[in-house]
């Protein structure tokens, strides 16, 4: 029986809670970071169980090379083990407890390479909501100075040209300065967006997951690439119910004494992914010209938003199965499943 080691992990120090399966020794060290790797070499194989946070994936491939067992899990799961106050013993004491539990969930390890997809993800929506931010002070500016922009990024920029023009004699020439300044950030952060955007790409064509996933109408480069990276091995799911809980595109519910009501969707899971689905169903809805019966029926008999939801959390079904049994997209068995 391997023994069960519950890490609490940090930046430079690491909480180490353990109970030997024969004696019953409780063992409770602190850790420095350099003493980490050869503190776990020169132990047995053991069951180490960390929280799903900051370099919790490093260190999880890290222990595997070592020939530990990792289990990685969610924070949430973890809190209610803690007793007394809180600290980094009592959470090296949660995380083993909660580690032995029969029915708890893990986290899977990511590699690398799934985390390095994942950073230009990260990076590619900082410097949109960079520009975003960008671009509507700039029409605020504007709009103070009595000229109106349009709405949306695209016909924004385009008439910026023209609203320089007409400010040219009617403010100082230090602000229009200033002004055109951020018109050229707006510009530089548009370029950063698209060369990450062609890293992607680059990621979408060797990856041939991808490419089955983007003949699902309504998925494109983002959420391709983005559940790819995020799920690596979809068997890990027991089944596409269990995946759309995952993403949060199920509703809550909440009951006792027999009676169950059912709430609005639970929003748990990966925020990204999740908005990236939402994008997809009403990507589908608005431009789609022919619909299924289903999606008709839905879209006549339900609120907008939560025919956009029940999309969603179809789309995800769809992406588990093609995912987990290496299968294409095929319409007509959704048409009929429908």
């Amino acid at each position: 029986m391997l023994a069960v080691i519950g890490l609490d992990i940090a930046k430079r120090f690491f909480q180490l809670h353990s109970v030997d399966p024969d004696t019953g020794e409780i063992t409770k060290l602190k850790l420095k970071r350099a003493e980490m790797v050869p503190f776990f070499s020169n132990r047995q194989p053991s069951v180490v169980a960390m929280e799903a946070c900051g370099s919790s994936h490093h260190w999880a491939r890290q222990l595997r090379a070592l020939g530990h067992e990792v289990r990685l899990i969610a924070t949430k799961f973890v809190k209610p083990f803690v007793k007394g106050n809180k600290n980094d013993a009592a959470d090296a004491r949660a995380i083993w407890e909660a580690a032995q539990r029969p029915e708890m969930r893990f986290v899977p390890v990511k590699t690398e390479a799934q985390q390095a997809i994942l950073a230009l993800h990260t990076m590619r929506d900082g410097l949109v909501k960079a520009r975003t931010a960008q671009l509507h002070q700039l029409r605020a500016v504007f709009y103070e100075l009595g000229f109106a922009l349009p709405e949306g990024r695209h016909w924004c920029v385009k008439r910026l040209p023209e609203a320089f023009a007409s400010l040219e004699d009617k403010i100082p020439a230090m602000a229009i300065e200033a002004m055109r300044d951020q018109y050229q950030l707006i510009l530089q952060l548009s370029e950063r967006v698209d060369a990450i955007e062609r890293k992607l790409e680059a990621f979408k064509r060797s990856d041939e997951r991808c490419g089955r996933l983007l003949q699902i109408p309504g998925v494109g480069l983002l959420t391709a690439t983005s559940i790819v990276a995020s799920v690596g091995d979809a068997k890990e799911f027991s089944s596409g119910r269990e995946f759309a809980a995952w993403l949060g595109v199920v509703p809550r519910h909440t009951g006792t004494g027999g009676r169950v009501r059912i709430l609005g969707m639970s929003k748990q899971g990966n925020s990204y992914l999740r908005t990236m689905l939402i994008h997809c169903s009403r990507a589908v809805m608005a431009r789609q010209k022919e619909h299924s019966p289903w999606l008709e029926r839905l879209m006549r008999d339900r609120p907008w938003n939560v025919a956009v939801v029940a999309l969603a959390n179809k789309i995800a079904r769809t992406i588990w199965a093609m995912l987990a049994h290496s299968r294409n997209y095929k319409p007509e068995i959704q048409q009929s499943a429908a």
